[in-house]
């Protein structure tokens, strides 16, 4: 297990404090730990005795170290393991060897596109066209936003086990080197993003402040979740004007709130895995500050996740499909959230990576009713 920095409550608390240090503060410093000391000055030397204290408290033991740098290799994959060896930290930085957000950003997009090609009958090619431009413009962007991440988060990972073998936390990608790869991938996903109608452009570089914002919201807020399920929500949007459909905003917006809640739900699974970690870490997140009440919290989230899908679909007059796969797709979601193990990191690793199966059924649904349409076949 960690071994935490802070383990002295005052210590922790003012370690975590980002005001600046003044005699007004130092003065009232008092810290008592298992050896009884206590520190109290009225000058900047109060930290430099504080300081070797802290840094004599190793964080991880060697065979901790050992073990999560050989987890870290054995998740490579069989695709991502096989790279040079120069480029697979750069590979991490993207989370290639981890695609699950990836496809958990690109699905929203894919129902935004379906739609909106739904309700203009969009050609089949150009929906095809505009599929593999989002399917590369997700796996580009979504491994920009991971590198944003890893750069601000570099002094918080190397503190939680799961995340201390990142390439950044690691020392195997500099900082420098990874600002370097972020301008590589940033001009990458500018590229995909000038390839499609120029409506995108502008809608998708809306979204650029959210990406930048979400590894500064865990160390101010409980809701860096709501950040990110704005991020992982652009693509309903971006998908009408891909098309070449106008942005409907009474087909579009239920879509980008009922997508938003549902990130809200799997995100905060994902969250509950770390939660103990990220105590110590000073990272906050909805698993902590919903704690106990996570399961009924979420059980609203998903109920207002159905009614807004449901809205979207019918403002759309979507085909049967849209709504037999929805169906199926909520049930799912809701024996998820029923089923889960809050306190158990592999049954919160299950379900939040079976949120991929469960946004392939919703997509599979818009997908019949695009085909039916396309067939002559219109409902209504």
């Amino acid at each position: 297990m960690i071994r935490s920095l802070y383990t002295v409550s005052p210590l922790r608390h003012f370690l975590r404090s980002s005001r600046p240090l003044g005699p007004s503060n130092l003065s009232i410093l008092s810290i008592s730990s298992s050896r009884s000391f206590s520190i109290t000055s009225r000058s900047f030397n109060a930290v430099k005795q504080v300081e070797p204290l802290v840094h004599q408290v190793p964080v991880f033991s060697p065979e901790e170290k050992e073990a999560a740098k050989k987890a870290r290799l054995e998740g490579l994959g069989p695709y991502v393991s096989k790279l040079p060896q120069r480029w697979i930290p750069y590979a991490e930085l993207m989370r290639l060897e981890k695609p699950v957000g990836t496809l958990l950003l690109l699905l929203p997009s894919f129902w935004g596109i379906t739609m909106a090609a739904y309700g203009i009958g969009a050609p089949v090619l150009t929906t095809l066209k505009v599929v593999s431009l989002f399917s590369i413009g997700a796996l580009v962007m979504r491994g920009a936003g991971c590198t944003i991440n890893d750069l601000l988060d570099r002094d918080l990972d190397n503190k939680v086990a799961r995340t201390m073998e990142r390439p950044i936390a690691s020392g195997r990608v500099s900082v420098p080197q990874a600002i370097t790869f972020l301008g590589v991938q940033c001009f990458a996903g500018l590229g995909v993003l000038l390839s499609l109608p120029f409506e995108c452009f502008y809608l998708g570089a809306l979204s650029l402040p959210f990406v930048a914002a979400y590894p500064l919201f865990k160390r101010f807020t409980y809701y860096p979740q709501a950040m990110l399920s704005i991020c992982f929500s652009w693509g309903c949007l971006l998908g009408f004007p891909a098309v070449g459909a106008p942005l409907n905003l009474f087909v579009a917006v239920p879509l980008f709130i009922s997508n938003f809640l549902w990130c809200m739900i799997y995100d905060t699974i994902y969250a509950h895995q770390d939660k103990k970690f990220d105590i110590s870490a000073g990272i906050k997140s909805t698993a902590l500050k919903w704690g106990d009440k996570s399961r009924p919290y979420m059980n609203v989230l998903a109920s207002g996740q159905a009614g807004l899908y449901a809205l979207s679909g019918f403002m759309n007059n979507m085909g049967p499909g849209f709504y037999l796969t929805g169906a199926w797709g909520f049930a799912r979601l809701f024996s998820q959230i029923k089923n889960v193990n809050l306190d158990d990191p592999k049954s919160c690793w299950k379900a939040f990576t079976g949120n991929i199966r469960t946004g392939f059924i919703f997509w599979l649904g818009m997908v019949v009713d695009y085909i039916m349409l396309m067939c002559g076949w219109n409902f209504f």
